[in-house]
């Protein structure tokens, strides 16, 4: 699997990532995770992406790979109490939950730990960025980031201190374009490519999804017509929208989540077909251009 230079870090990350909220969030099983993982990185995948909040899922990712630990990369967030008895973004509870993800992950380090979707306001009162850059000189992290979107995102870039930036960009969710990815590669931190096919939410047809989450994206899908959604099946649309997100500038690896272990392989293959053409390209921002209203901003 092809692999980028991830900013000015020294890792070069696998072009597909794992993300690992499915498998907190859905109730994945072990076995499943054992063999989705471990198959996976038999393909050349060599980063796994998770979150403190994202249930069980450190505990279930450090039982399957922490044998492995030379083999990746290890990404998590932090930020949210999840079991603490102290609100979000206590730097005193952020402490304490990147100790506990190393617990989980069983590692003594991570390589990234990113603040997962703190406000500007939180990022200038300078805080919970300071507990980050003690963690790394501590040796529980080896880089630090930010995960998020928007006008926040733009000013974590602006801030200089991190070394890298998860945000949602694809087909359906595409002001990073202009308003952050520009900006990430001028000042060298990586990009990770968050949500990179959308939700696939345009697998409902014109039936309403139920979930909230990836409701935005299947009305903004339904406006665009893209016309690969209607003329590919599920699977080659889903290839051609990982593909477009893997060929804007700036992005470093996309993370895709999923909790079924014959899945993986798919994914990698779409992959390793490189991102679309520049006309493909060209036309999906095109479309974009023409339909999007200013509501239709970047999606934590």
């Amino acid at each position: 699997m092809e692999r980028r230079k991830f900013g000015r870090t020294d890792m070069e990350l696998s072009v597909l990532g794992f993300g690992g909220a499915e498998i907190g969030y859905e109730n994945a099983s072990q076995g499943d995770v054992d063999k989705l993982l471990n198959d996976a990185l038999e393909l050349g995948l060599n980063v796994i992406d998770t979150a403190e909040c994202y249930n069980d899922s450190e505990e279930i990712i450090g039982n399957a790979v922490s044998h492995r630990r030379n083999d990746f990369y290890l990404f998590t967030k932090c930020g949210h109490s999840s079991g603490f008895d102290m609100p979000d973004w206590d730097p005193r509870m952020l402490e304490q939950t990147i100790d506990r993800s190393l617990q989980r992950l069983k590692t003594d380090y991570v390589d990234l730990v990113q603040l997962h979707s703190c406000s500007e306001d939180l990022l200038r009162k300078g805080d919970v960025v300071d507990v980050l850059i003690r963690a790394r000189e501590a040796g529980k992290t080896r880089y630090i980031g930010y995960s998020g979107d928007r006008n926040n995102a733009r000013f974590a870039i602006e801030l200089g201190v991190f070394d890298s930036l998860q945000t949602s960009i694809n087909i359906a969710d595409q002001e990073p374009i202009t308003l952050t990815l520009p900006y990430a590669l001028e000042s060298g931190i990586g990009v990770i490519a968050k949500r990179p096919v959308a939700n696939a939410a345009w697998k409902t047809g014109l039936e309403e999804p139920s979930n909230g989450y990836v409701k935005p994206y299947w009305e903004r899908l339904l406006k665009l017509q893209y016309e690969f959604l209607s003329t590919q099946s599920l699977d080659e649309a889903v290839g051609a929208a990982l593909r477009f997100t893997l060929g804007l500038p700036a992005v470093s690896v996309a993370i895709v989540g999923t909790k079924n272990p014959s899945r993986w392989p798919v994914n990698a293959a779409f992959a390793k077909l490189g991102p679309l053409s520049v006309s493909e390209l060209a036309t999906i921002q095109s479309r974009w251009q023409e339909v999007s209203t200013p509501d239709w901003v970047g999606q934590t």
